[in-house]
This record gives structure tokens, C-alpha cells and sequence, in this order.
């Protein structure tokens, strides 16, 4: 086998490894910043993927949306994945960036019925709802 596909299998199974051990901490962590920091980016994943599917979300949104799917998929990354706690932050970066355009555009609603973890981190994440705007006069 040819040194780079070795090279690329390696750090495939460091990327995987390292969402497994995010997905395990993020089920067996008591409450608390540990817990929450370890599933946000499976749940950031699973909202990118259900927003990508909704038909009520614009198309520069899911553009945005699958956008922050591939970097997450990528291995190439601004911090390599395998250095403990700092490696998964790029991509936590990104991803967070991402669903806070597709805030803007994407009905409120929609967004918080994507979001399957804590509907508090959504809520600080994109901000606080915007308030209707009356219609025009006239």
C-alpha cells in the first residue's frame, strides 16, 4: 500500500475516533460545560443535515449548510485533530459561524426543531429572536 493512502487512512480513523469519543462524552458526562462542549458538534452535524433536507430553508443557507458539513468531513484543518481538546475547535469555529448566517434566514422555528440538544445553546448560539417588524404603512 502506497505511503499516502496510508498516511490518509491514518488520519481518517484519528477523525473518526475522535467524533466517537465526542459522541460517547456527550451521552455519559454529567450536565455541565463538559457535557455541552462534547455535544456540540454532533448536534451541529445533525441540524446541518436536517436543514440541508428542509424546504423552508433558503438555498444560500443550505449552500452555507453543506458548506460546514465538508469542513467538518475534511482532514484538512486549520488545527489537526488528533491535538486533545484544541483539535475539533476549527471546526466548531466554522460550524457555529455557519448556523448564526443561517439564523438570519432560516425561520427561528425551523432552526430550534433541527437543533437536537440543549435549546439553550441554540438560543445563545444564534442570538435572541428578532422581534416581528411592523408591515409598511400604506
Amino acid at each position: 500500500m502506497p505511503a499516502w493512502l496510508q498516511a490518509i487512512l491514518v488520519v481518517a480513523a484519528v477523525m473518526v475516533a475522535s467524533w466517537l469519543v465526542l459522541i460517547v462524552l456527550a451521552r455519559r458526562l454529567p450536565p455541565g460545560l463538559a457535557k455541552d462542549l462534547a455535544a456540540f458538534l454532533p448536534d451541529c452535524v445533525t441540524t446541518a443535515r436536517v436543514l440541508r433536507r428542509d424546504p423552508r430553508v433558503p438555498r444560500r443557507a443550505k449552500v452555507a449548510v453543506v458548506f460546514a458539513m465538508l469542513w467538518v468531513l475534511s482532514p484538512i484543518d486549520l488545527l489537526p485533530e488528533f491535538l486533545p481538546v484544541i483539535g475539533p475547535l476549527d471546526d466548531v469555529i466554522v460550524v457555529a459561524l455557519v448556523l448564526r448566517y443561517a439564523a438570519r434566514s432560516v425561520p427561528r422555528q425551523v432552526l430550534l426543531d433541527a437543533w437536537p440538544g440543549e435549546r439553550r445553546l441554540i438560543e445563545r448560539l444564534v442570538g435572541p429572536g428578532r422581534r416581528a417588524q411592523p408591515p409598511p404603512p400604506g
